[in-house]
Parts: C-alpha cells; structure tokens; sequence
C-alpha cells in the first residue's frame, strides 16, 4: 500500500483508526475500490467492514442507478 500525509488543522480531533474506516467506505462508495480493497485499508475482514458501512451511510450493494436501468432494458 502506498502512505499518503494530510495536513489537518489542529482543531480537528480525528482518529486515526476512524479516519482509515472513513476513507475506505467513501472510496467504496464511489467505486475507487473493491469491498476487498477498502476492508484491507480500513484494517478489517470483508465481513467486518461490510457491518460498518451503515455507519458511514454506504450501502453494501454498490451498483450505479444507470447499471441497473441497462440492466433492466435487457430483459
């Protein structure tokens, strides 16, 4: 994996455990990465980090609205 530095103001209290979570499910979400990829860099097991995602208001089945509408025209 490659490491990556922010620079984050000193008011912000953030975790860095929590960040990764955060970051792994947000590039899931926008499909910069497979469930196996963001549970890795979240340090979890797929399973785990599939359980955490409501938390961050991404949803496990990551299939893009334009995918399913094709999708149905084909049947």
């Amino acid at each position: 994996m490659k490491n990556l530095t922010l620079k984050i103001p000193n008011e912000v209290d953030l975790d860095p455990r929590e960040t990764s979570k955060f970051l792994a499910a947000k590039l899931y979400e926008s499909g910069k990465l497979s469930l196996g990829q963001a549970a890795a860099l979240a340090g979890l097991s797929k399973m785990a980090f599939s359980e955490i995602l409501a938390d961050y208001n991404v949803s496990l089945i990551n299939y893009p609205p334009d995918e399913i509408l094709r999708d149905e025209a084909q049947l």
